[in-house]
């Protein structure tokens, strides 16, 4: 009887690529699915368009844009497209200039929020006992933390200059739902067989957790991510425009607020211009995140996207 001994670096070399032949025939998966649906690429191009502008769009402009006395809203043109603030400064600079504190706001809250929630679920969820109900009350005691009289005392002494100042804030007080969510999922699939027999291999607990039960939640966690972007996009334009956060920063909140306390917008029609701008931004970047959940599913789950 012969041996045949395959020396151990044809193996690694047959590992990776066999790793980058999965991870060729996913993205080609996610291509496919992108495109079964016109209203998804659509939603792709949406949330594109506003990662460039948030990278990029700044840099067109000057720090300090600037006002034109002998314009105080002026109507669409197209010099201005969206006409002008009661300053007489361009309303679409403003939008455009606002767009990357509010993104890089959503995406440091999501990550965060994701992150935390999901490393805090899991492994309640998984390891049960005494972690579980230690990690359940300090997640309790997270989703009873009142956020808006928080921000009110933090706003006393912390001017929120940089996005990510805001982005920790809201994500440490956001993160509770998200951990009682994976838990109850981790509770669930760890009854099932594939995750029995991982135990019963001796498999050590970070591999079972990070190799079987973290891909099986990849697509609620993606969910949950886009979706935490929204939530914490409408969360700090919402303090913005009630006031309870210094303008140290232009975004669209700052906008809000000024275009109804201070430009009258609500009285004045030759100010609806400057109201609506941040409002259609905020809706369109809502709906493009919105078309991208649609498709998470599927995108994560080999049947459906070959189906």
């Amino acid at each position: 009887m012969t041996v045949t001994v395959i020396p151990e670096a044809t193996v690694q070399t047959t590992g990776g690529t066999t790793r980058a032949t999965l991870r060729r025939n996913f993205w080609r998966g996610v291509w496919r699915v992108l495109r079964r649906k016109p209203s998804r690429m659509a939603g792709v191009v949406i949330v594109l368009l506003f990662a460039v502008m948030g990278l990029i769009g700044p840099l067109l402009y000057p720090d300090h844009l600037p006002r034109d006395d002998n314009a105080l809203y002026s109507p669409p043109s197209l010099q201005h497209p969206f006409g002008t603030d009661f300053e007489g400064t361009d309303v679409l600079a403003l939008v455009v200039t606002g767009a990357r504190y509010v993104l890089l706001t959503g995406l440091a809250t999501a990550v965060i929020t994701v992150a935390l929630g999901t490393a805090i679920g899991l492994f309640a969820g998984f390891r049960r006992g005494r972690w579980d109900t230690a990690l359940m009350r300090l997640t309790d005691m997270n989703l009873a933390i009142p956020g808006l009289p928080l921000l009110l005392v933090l706003s006393a002494v912390w001017k929120f200059e940089s996005p990510i100042e805001m982005g920790l804030v809201l994500g440490l007080l956001g993160w509770g739902g998200v951990a009682r969510a994976v838990r109850s999922q981790t509770l669930s699939l760890r009854e099932r067989g594939f995750i029995e027999a991982a135990r019963g291999l001796g498999l050590p607990t970070t591999h079972i957790i990070g190799r079987e039960l973290l891909p099986s939640m990849a697509p609620y966690i993606a969910m949950n991510m886009l979706i935490a972007v929204t939530g914490a996009v409408y969360a700090q334009v919402g303090l913005f425009f009630l006031g309870v956060l210094p303008f140290e920063a232009n975004n669209w909140g700052v906008m809000l607020n000024l275009a109804v306390f201070n430009g009258g917008a609500l009285t004045t029609p030759a100010a609806l211009p400057y109201l609506l701008a941040p409002l259609l931004a905020i809706l369109l970047l809502t709906l493009g995140i919105v078309l991208i959940v649609d498709a998470m599913d599927e995108i994560f789950n080999p049947r459906l996207r070959e189906e």
